[in-house]
């Protein structure tokens, strides 16, 4: 693969992976990288016991801020977490069948991060299995932006269910997702392309005809 495309490849796959590994982090450890937020705004909802401003959904934990002090609280770091959402009237459960999806996002990383150092090769064998991985990395982003997705309408549908007041948003996390998504498909077409240049190229180079061959021996130097 030409360095025209190799250069490019690269840094798609690399963009891609350091947005998929921040994600996947997430919850309690990068709070501010949540899939979805809740505001309780003037609304009073109950967590855990404890009255809270606002609630943050992540990939392994929840964690809200408590309405009095301001202090984020986050849960039990685990794969699979639920939560239950009281008001003065009515609660909602966010079950684990909602967020036991969300651990495809390190899988996603991971393959992302295969991709990467695959791409790093100028091998044409090795740039095809660049832009396969490439590629599986992307379907991967997109089944974890679906979850994420799903996440959002089930929680923000559930709050419209609980007459909640408040506002029901899309975290960053969710947004890094769907652009890791597009970068890796950016980055398997590059190195695909930069693949079916280099093949066009070394088939040009070798295509010399017996004619010309022949009709060379008579040239002047």
């Amino acid at each position: 693969m030409s360095r025209a495309f190799c250069v490019p490849a690269v840094f798609f796959f690399f963009a891609a992976f350091v947005l998929l590994f921040i994600v996947s982090i997430s919850l309690p450890y990068l709070t501010a990288m949540d899939i979805t937020r809740v505001h309780a705004d003037s609304t009073t909802v109950s967590v855990a016991n404890n009255t809270a401003s606002q609630l943050r959904f992540g990939i392994w934990a929840y964690c809200y801020d408590l309405a009095n002090s301001g202090n984020r609280v986050c849960s039990t770091t685990g794969h699979g977490y639920s939560t239950v959402i009281n008001t003065q009237s009515n609660s909602v459960t966010i079950g684990s069948s909602w967020t036991r999806g969300l651990a495809v996002h390190p899988v996603a990383a991971g393959v992302t991060f295969i991709a990467l150092l695959l791409a790093l090769s100028q091998h044409i064998t090795v740039t095809l299995y660049a832009s396969l991985v490439g590629f599986l990395a992307a379907l991967l982003a997109f089944i974890a932006f679906l979850i994420d997705v799903a996440l959002f309408a089930y929680v923000k549908n559930q709050m419209g269910n609980l007459g909640f007041g408040g506002s029901t948003i899309t975290g960053p996390g969710f947004w890094l997702t769907f652009t890791s998504m597009i970068l890796l498909v950016l980055g398997g077409c590059t190195v695909c392309f930069g693949r079916r240049r280099r093949r066009m190229a070394n088939a040009t180079s070798t295509s010399t005809s017996p004619k010309e061959k022949f009709f060379s021996r008579f040239r002047r130097n």
